[in-house]
């Protein structure tokens, strides 16, 4: 299963690439939002240094070929307005974890849905995977709302999964199967 054979997808409005060090700074944009940072499983960023490693670390699983991260950009205009990716991929049993973000200025307009079933997609025909899973904040409704506009089914919830900054919250579990595709 070489993610890596996966490297640039496109929808009607949207170009997923591989992530250039330049997009550290629209990611920091997006990582230093409090807002945006709300239900994510680490604190909000401080510093751009925190994105520059973040956007390293990604660049590195894909090139191991356990993670595949895209930067979203709006096709008309370039602009990079989030990340989606599938990441802690299992070769063996042929499943991956889908997750992704959008800058705070474009919520609400569909490109979430859009740059995400795009990866999906990819993750079933192109990368043969049996099983596609993801864990949010069960607090996240517009997340929940993405996961199952695209089939996802809510499986479980982890009781007091994350402490981020001292606060306690839940992990929602949600898969996809093959099968379960519309």
């Amino acid at each position: 299963m070489p993610l890596r054979d996966a490297s640039t997808l496109s929808t009607a409005r949207l170009t997923l690439r591989p992530p250039r060090a330049e997009d550290a700074i629209p990611m920091f944009a997006m990582y230093s939002d409090v807002e945006f940072m709300r239900y994510w499983s680490f604190p909000v960023m401080t510093g751009i240094e925190q994105a520059v490693d973040y956007l390293t670390r990604r660049i590195q699983g894909s090139a191991a070929d356990t993670d595949l991260f895209w930067a979203i950009e709006l096709a008309a205009t370039r602009e990079m307005i989030g990340t989606c990716c599938l990441f802690n991929a299992d070769v063996t049993s042929r499943h991956a974890e889908i997750g992704f973000g959008l800058h705070r200025p474009f919520w609400g307009n569909g490109y979430m849905s859009e740059a995400a079933r795009a990866v999906v997609d990819c993750g079933f025909d192109l990368l043969q995977l049996h099983r596609i899973e993801a864990e949010i904040d069960p607090r996240n409704a517009a997340s929940a709302r993405v996961l199952e506009r695209l089939g996802f089914v809510r499986e479980g919830l982890l009781r007091e999964r994350w402490i981020i900054d001292g606060e306690i919250s839940d992990g929602a579990i949600y898969g996809l199967l093959r099968t379960d595709r519309r």
